[in-house]
Formats: structure tokens, C-alpha cells, sequence
């Protein structure tokens, strides 16, 4: 290990080491509930372990691709400190998520500047381990990772408008407000705290416009249940007017609550009404399957492409070293000539 390594290693155990220090003083093992305000410290811990090379290190180029040995001992890591009422598959999925929020920040702030890939190898970040940052290069200058990237890139176009939560759970941000205001809040109440801006503005245009349309047809649903003398469920409302506003619920995933709720999690058996209807299922995995033909003929050609240019530049550097000989034979002849003219015949 040379000494660029070394200082990396030492520097992230003296990081982690100031961390633990400081979890031990505030919580003595923790009961964690990822509501109050110890969430916000388990959080910086998971942020702590994601960053740490020598526990996942960032030369696997997904998360699935990382390994379970690894993933295990930064649950350990975690389970030393705090003492946990949420699964190890959420902590996965949450370590997941830093891991790669991570690696994106180095990507943006290493990679994609105006030095050679050359000069990129040889200036790995502060305390990532330099054969690491050698791989990790070399995967995002490969015709997969750019391919990778360009649908990173299209799929992220797509997304009309981003929430305000910051580094906060919507979970967190739900909690907090009904602390405050002693009532429950709903998904159509917290879609609007997490898209407003602290001047009370929507974020985007886009935004407002949802916000609208989600309170219209909330309260034509109250209306109709008030009219027939039912009693308002406003759960059951928010969930009809989330679903009627933006379609049924990805698989997966439950818009309005944040990163890691699934609908059998949140709606329990009535999850399924929410979830798109057997026609639009297999559509979806069509659609799919469609993405997935196309992202794999994009790799293929893409790497046919990286290969013919790669042999159009060997054949290149090739005949210019065939042009350079020359030319030095050339010179060499030349010059014994000047050295030794001619003599002009007798007469």
C-alpha cells in the first residue's frame, strides 16, 4: 500500500473514530426510531460508514454489485452503536442510497473537469484509496458507464420538480408537523410542506399546478362523502385523489412518503387498488423489457464503436511510426551526404 493510501486509510479511521466518540456521548446506545431527533444523527453515522473505502468501497459499479460481506460489517458497524427498530433491509437500502450519493459527488467534483483521464488517475480525492479511484475511472470512462450515464441523465430530465426535505426523512418532516400542530398529517398536506419554499411559494410551476389539482379533488371527494352522509376518511381520500392526480402507484414505491415505503407496507391489504391494473401491468414490463433491449443494444454499440476507434488509433500511431522512421533514415542520409559530397569525376 503506498503512502497516497495510507494517509486515506488513516484519515477516514480518524474520522470514524471522532464519530463514534461523539454517538457514544449523545446517545450510550441509542434506541432509534428514525422520528425525533436521533434520526438526524443516525443518518450522519450512515453518511460516515458510506464514505469509509475500506468498508464499501467505490470500485463496484452498483450497489447490487457490492458485496454481502461488505454490507454486513457496516451493519455491524451501525448495530455497535445504536440499537435499532428498523430492519437490516432498510439500512441497506439507506446505506445504499449514501453510498451512491457518494460516488456521484466524486464523479461530478473529480471526474467530469478539464483534466486528462491520465492526470484524473494520478489525483485520487482525499482519502479514497487510489487503486479504487482507478477502477471506478476507468468504469465511468467505459462505453457501459457512459452509456449508464446517459440514461442518468435522460431519466433525470424527466422529473418536473425535485421536494424541499433536504437531508430529512418525509417520515421525520410528517412527525415534527403533527408535533407541532397536534394533527395528523396527510399525504396531500405533506406534499405540499416538502414542495414549498420557505417563503411559503411552491417550488416550481409545475408544483403549484399539482398542489391545485390535489386540493380540487380533494374537495370535490369531501363534498361527495359529506352529500351522502359517509363518514370522511381522509386517508382514503388523500390515496383516491394521489392516485387519480398521478396515476397508480409504481411498484415499489408510494409517492408522497419518501424513499423506502412500499404499497403492501403502507396500504396493507388494500394496497392492490392503488397498483395498476393487470392490463397496465403488463404493459409495464413491456415497457421494460423494451428499456432494457434498448439500454443493452446502446452498450453493444457502443463498445463496437469504442473498439473500431480504438484500432483506427493503433493503426494511425502505427503508419505515423512507419512515417517517423522514414523520415529519420531520411535525416541520417541526408546528413552523410553533407558530410561527404560527392567528388566530381576527373577530366
Amino acid at each position: 500500500m503506498g503512502d497516497a493510501e495510507l494517509e486515506g486509510t488513516r484519515h477516514c479511521q480518524s474520522y470514524i473514530i471522532f464519530l463514534l466518540v461523539s454517538v457514544s456521548r449523545c446517545l450510550e446506545i441509542a434506541s432509534v426510531s428514525l422520528l425525533g431527533a436521533e434520526a438526524g444523527v443516525l443518518g450522519h453515522f450512515l453518511g460516515v460508514i458510506a464514505r469509509n473505502p475500506s468498508i464499501l468501497p467505490i470500485n463496484h459499479s452498483s450497489w447490487h454489485d457490492m458485496p454481502d460481506a461488505n454490507k454486513n460489517q457496516a451493519l455491524d458497524q451501525i448495530k455497535d452503536k445504536f440499537s435499532l427498530e428498523v430492519s437490516d433491509n432498510y439500512l441497506k437500502q439507506a446505506l445504499g442510497k449514501k453510498w451512491r450519493d457518494h460516488k456521484s459527488t466524486l464523479k461530478k467534483k473529480y471526474f467530469k473537469n478539464d483534466l486528462s483521464f491520465e492526470q484524473k488517475l494520478q489525483n485520487p480525492p482525499h482519502g479514497i484509496l487510489r487503486y479504487q479511484w482507478e477502477d471506478a475511472c476507468h468504469f465511468w470512462n467505459s462505453a457501459k458507464g457512459q452509456a449508464r450515464e446517459r440514461i442518468g441523465v435522460a431519466s433525470r430530465q424527466q422529473q418536473k420538480f425535485t421536494h424541499t426535505a433536504g437531508s430529512k426523512s418525509f417520515a421525520r418532516i410528517a412527525n415534527e408537523q403533527e408535533a407541532t400542530s397536534g394533527s395528523n398529517v396527510g399525504r396531500i398536506q405533506l406534499f405540499d410542506i416538502t414542495h414549498t419554499k420557505k417563503d411559503g411559494s411552491p417550488i416550481t410551476p409545475e408544483a403549484a399546478e399539482i398542489m391545485e389539482k390535489l386540493r380540487e379533488k380533494r374537495t370535490e371527494y369531501e363534498t361527495s362523502a359529506s352529500s351522502a352522509g359517509s363518514a370522511v376518511n381522509m386517508a382514503d381520500i388523500d390515496n383516491q385523489v394521489i392516485a387519480e392526480v398521478f396515476g397508480p402507484e409504481r411498484y415499489g414505491r408510494v409517492r408522497g412518503t419518501g424513499s423506502f415505503v412500499t404499497p403492501t407496507k403502507y396500504f396493507g391489504s388494500s394496497s392492490s387498488q392503488y397498483m395498476p391494473s393487470q392490463g397496465h401491468s403488463v404493459q409495464a414490463q413491456v415497457e421494460l423489457q423494451v428499456e432494457r433491449v434498448k439500454q443493452q443494444l446502446q452498450e453493444e454499440m457502443d463498445a463496437k464503436i469504442a473498439a473500431v476507434q480504438a484500432e483506427a488509433a493503433a493503426r494511425e500511431a502505427a503508419l505515423q511510426g512507419k512515417v517517423d522512421d522514414m523520415q529519420s533514415q531520411l535525416a541520417n542520409i541526408m546528413q552523410m551526404l553533407n558530410k561527404n559530397p560527392p567528388q566530381d569525376p576527373p577530366y
